[in-house]
């Protein structure tokens, strides 16, 4: 396993609880939005924004960045409390989340907020538009600068993907895993958050995934697998895939739908509706309790 500091893992853990609570406020002022799947996704996307990914704030179209797609788009408000903290606009504006006229509406639009790559809504495409991506990383053959990623990393800029499992039911999904196995594309890393549940139930009885991970296996990807909340293992798994230079990687990261408030975890029910007054009380009590356990 590659060594992290138990700093870095504390504090990377501390945010993705922070971020829940910015989702539960932008949820409840609008009374709308999806909190379920962002929750399950915290973990993974704190260690993106706040540790691995190459990226530059100040100038978020810098051609050597590395870039992130969230390809289940509807659990974009916690990617919305990753940007606003990660420096690409101020937290204040999270609660417009859904407005009209804010930049951040309830799926992700490039064309209008910093630091989204690309525009989702309809799931599933993701992963073929990583791979384009990644193949025209590497095709310009651009070089990590000054704020290079780790030495084991591809010298084309990288892309990571992170997808849902209901989503994984749809054909484009498998036809761009076929496209990036084969062009070799060591530069792009899928994330599942798989946590099972999808909008209508349980996700085995819509569409059953398993074995997953053989599945990867035979299409030519990489395939690690970890505990999605568990952030040492998360950081491990992105550092092991960026040593990967001949085929694509998938991380399977299981996850659990609704994390860190009680009530909200494995209810379905939660995959996109707001709490009233009393459950965001609740939520918000059960998530500071555990905020105090990391901090620093």
């Amino acid at each position: 396993m590659h060594a992290h500091s138990e700093a870095l893992v504390r504090d990377i853990t501390r945010r993705a609880l922070e971020f829940r609570i910015d989702v539960l406020n932008m949820v409840l002022v609008n009374n709308s939005g999806h909190i379920g799947g962002s929750f399950s996704a915290a973990e993974i996307i704190a260690s993106l924004y706040f540790h691995h990914l190459r990226i530059d704030p100040d100038n978020p179209k810098w051609p050597d960045r590395d870039r992130f797609i969230l390809s289940k788009g509807h659990a974009c408000p916690m990617l919305y409390a990753a940007l606003a903290h990660r420096g690409f606009f101020e937290p204040s504006e999270l609660l417009t989340f859904r407005s009209y006229g804010s930049r951040l509406q309830g799926a992700p639009d490039s064309n209008k907020t910093p630091g989204v790559e690309v525009p989702a809504g309809p799931l599933g495409h993701g992963i073929a538009v990583g791979a384009g991506m990644a193949l025209a990383q590497r095709s310009r053959g651009s070089k990590p600068s000054s704020l290079s990623a780790p030495s084991s990393r591809a010298a084309a800029g990288s892309v990571y993907v992170v997808l849902g499992d209901g989503e994984m039911a749809a054909g484009v999904v498998w036809e761009g895993a076929l496209l990036a196995a084969k062009y070799h594309l060591g530069n792009l890393t899928a994330i599942l958050d798989y946590n099972g549940i999808q909008q209508t139930g349980a996700t085995a009885e819509r569409t059953a995934l398993e074995p997953i991970a053989e599945k990867w296996r035979a299409f030519g990807w990489h395939v690690v697998e970890v505990h999605g909340h568990n952030v040492a293992e998360i950081l491990d798994a992105l550092d092991r895939c960026d040593e990967v230079h001949a085929q694509p990687s998938m991380i399977i990261a299981r996850t659990v739908k609704g994390k860190g408030v009680d009530f909200m975890e494995y209810d379905h029910g939660w995959h996109g509706k707001a709490p009233s007054q009393e459950q965001y009380k609740a939520a918000i009590e059960q998530l500071e309790k555990e905020i105090e356990k990391w901090q620093n």
